[in-house]
């Protein structure tokens, strides 16, 4: 089966008559616009949005709030320039907007009325990483790093301040994480804190720690948001999620939902107990009798189905609300008649909004093409964030019917004149007979009759997708602009075709995947007569960089080269120097030391010897996940063995490449190389 993804033109948004298209480039990907958290006013008439513009020459991201209406037209920014400003919220009576920004020095929490001024809400000696707002307005809740032995935010901020005077450096630990994502452990903890608004809008008293009593980030680190803590209707109660810390930590998924009052008279009763898995994203019910929130069932797991859950708060007795639906659940919120949640899932290579009524767990797709990011649902009116393979992320108004109109074309002006690849779905019979899907992209250009060299992209994960979306780092389009073929497969260990063929990766990362790959690049060859098999190179990142070192012992003769980014050299070595164990440890079922044979059975590194293909490796010195030690003994590996290769090092990179001026560099290396080796 093929399905053609729509291709539209950017140009076409424009005029009907154009110049000479361009290719699309990897400075066009770095420098576009980004659109993202609309939020609807609470009648559904106003829209504000988040808008991320890039200062090449400067080499970083701005932020700012714009606001249009949910049927378009021209938007008006409404923060100041020369600061950010993020995470827009309205107030309950839709007459102010609340947001972070850094125009203070420090990131707090503005108020942006009638009157167009906005005025400071908190004015803390801590910065302020993220904030909800009670449903009456009166309170606020926010996460702040703080030091867990001090009482006040004085005494936090005056502790950092003498750690960064001393001129002894060391830190002394006595349990993991001693590092995590892409931070060394400081002994600060992400606390939660209330707020009282005082006559003026702004908290003028000591917020109280909430969160207090437990060893845990509140909300949890390095990726936890505001989804993770939720007022009840009152204002009484906060909800939220934490991991208690301790000594097992590093090798620990059980997130719990608390209850604590929002005044901070008690200390945060556990909800969630009889769970020794996954539980997070509180929503409380209208009424506050009930609390919905996300759920897995394997504990360890960091991609187990989420489920849709519903705790009787009077009771105690929770219950899954679509326990047939086998899909990962996220981005939760409910209905304002209460009878519906609202979700994002993975959904055979897109990411639709859904609605599942809470009473039957009937799942509806609301809007549905390409890959939401996220979405606002007010006063009868539903935006979401959309992007695909061949356009970038924009605002869309979705009426009853799914069908989407366009609200922002924020990028409309840079990609004039600039021609995208084609993107066609395929499918074919997989490890286990199970139907496997791919795409492959079209250069730029394209055609009938030629043949055109071809990058072979892994993803990551390994629990993780190529869906139709515009990837601000792994686009296939930076490919198709610079005139390959670009062939992508959703290898078993994917997400969004149920739960059993995510699971079926977990320790078998050399093998299932690996006979999807073969077969689906045999595939992509016998139906895409363009594809030009003996002028290809793989490339791959994380999970995707493990298999990229592994086929370059086990299956290397179709490629001229491989380019490899963050991957995983040495199994056995990556247990003991990774941050999060749990991920490893299900992966392969057990510790390195329990189970020496399982990280054994598919280590690259026991393939050294076969290796031959030319390779590009590319690591980030800020990358606790897959650490540099993986990159530069992989790139030893090479050079010790004669072969061609060379190492691209990042030494202000995390895991991704997120820097404007980086990223141009890593695109421009590996074009370099692709080119180098698939040139005739």
């Amino acid at each position: 089966m093929i399905r053609k993804i729509l291709f539209v033109s950017a140009l076409a948004l424009l005029s009907n008559s154009a110049p000479e298209a361009r290719p699309f480039t990897a400075r066009d990907l770095v420098t576009l616009e980004r659109v993202s958290a609309p939020r609807l006013s609470p009648d559904g008439r106003r829209l504000i949005y988040v808008q991320r513009s890039v200062d090449y020459a400067a080499n970083k991201a701005s932020y700012a709030i714009y606001e249009t209406t949910p049927q378009g037209g021209e938007a008006r920014r409404l923060t100041a320039a020369g600061s950010n400003a993020t995470s827009p919220r309205w107030s309950p009576d839709g007459k102010s907007i609340y947001f972070l920004s850094n125009r203070g020095g420090s990131s707090q929490v503005w108020r942006l009325d009638a009157t167009g001024e906005a005025r400071p809400v908190t004015a803390l000696p801590v910065d302020v990483d993220s904030f909800v707002l009670s449903a009456d307005g009166q309170r606020l809740a926010f996460a702040a790093d703080v030091d867990p032995a001090c009482d006040t935010l004085k005494c936090s901020a005056e502790h950092a301040s003498a750690r960064a005077a001393s001129k002894a450096s060391g830190t002394l630990y006595t349990q993991l994480f001693v590092r995590h994502w892409d931070t060394w452990r400081d002994g600060t903890r992400a606390a939660l804190f209330v707020a009282r608004l005082g006559s003026s809008g702004a908290v003028t008293d000591e917020p109280v720690r909430v969160s207090r009593g437990l060893e845990a980030d509140v909300p949890t680190k390095p990726f936890g948001d505001d989804s993770e803590y939720a007022f009840s209707p009152d204002g009484r109660t906060v909800y939220f999620t934490a991991r208690l810390a301790g000594s097992a930590e590093a090798w620990s998924t059980n997130l719990d939902l608390y209850a604590v009052a929002s005044d901070g008279s008690g200390a945060p009763r556990l909800l969630t107990a009889a769970n020794t898995a996954t539980d997070t994203s509180p929503v409380p019910s209208a009424d506050g009798r009930r609390l919905y929130y996300l759920a897995m069932k394997k504990p360890q797991h960091e991609a187990d189905r989420l489920g849709l859950m519903e705790l009787d708060l009077a009771t105690m007795k929770s219950r899954e609300v679509a326990p047939q639906w086998d899909h990962s659940a996220g981005a939760l919120s409910l209905s304002s008649d209460g009878r519906s949640a609202y979700v994002l899932a993975d959904d055979d290579g897109v990411r639709p909004l859904f609605s599942v009524s809470l009473q039957s767990g009937q799942v509806t797709r609301l809007a549905a093409g390409g890959n939401i990011t996220d979405y606002s649902i007010a006063g009868g009116t539903t935006v979401v964030v959309r992007d695909s393979l061949t356009r970038p992320a924009d605002l869309y108004r979705v009426d009853g019917g799914g069908t989407t109109f366009a609200v922002t074309r924020v990028n409309a002006e840079r990609l004039a004149g600039i021609e995208m690849g084609e993107a066609e779905e395929f499918r074919f019979a997989g490890w286990n007979g199970d139907t496997v899907r791919g795409y492959v992209v079209k250069p730029v250009g394209f055609e009938p009759g030629k043949k055109y060299p071809v990058a072979f992209l892994i993803h990551g994960g390994p629990q993780g997708s190529w869906l139709d979306d515009f990837h601000y780092r792994w686009n296939p389009q930076t490919y198709a602009g610079a005139g390959f073929a670009v062939v992508a497969i959703d290898f078993h260990g994917s997400t969004g075709y149920g739960q059993a063929f995510t699971d079926a990766i977990s320790g078998h990362w050399g093998d299932r995947p690996l006979e999807d790959l073969q077969k689906g690049w045999a595939a992509a060859q016998d139906r895409f007569p363009f594809l030009a098999g003996d002028r290809a190179c793989a490339l791959g990142a994380s999970y995707g960089g493990y298999m990229v070192y592994w086929m370059a012992g086990v299956w290397s003769k179709p490629w001229k080269c491989f380019v490899d980014h963050d991957g995983v050299f040495d199994t056995r070595f990556m247990y003991y120097a990774t941050d999060e164990l749990w991920f490893e440890e299900t992966e392969n079922a057990g510790t390195q030391f329990e189970q020496p044979a399982h990280y054994e059975q598919f280590n690259p590194l026991n393939h050294v010897a076969d290796w031959s293909v030319p390779m590009l490796v590319v690591q980030g010195a800020r990358d606790y996940r897959v650490t540099p030690d993986q990159g530069v003994a992989a790139f030893t590996a090479l050079q010790r063995r004669g072969i061609p290769s060379q190492f691209l090092h990042f030494p202000d990179e995390n895991h991704w490449v997120l820097k404007p001026q980086n990223s141009v560099q890593w695109h421009d290396a590996v074009e370099a190389w692709l080119k180098r080796w698939t040139t005739p």
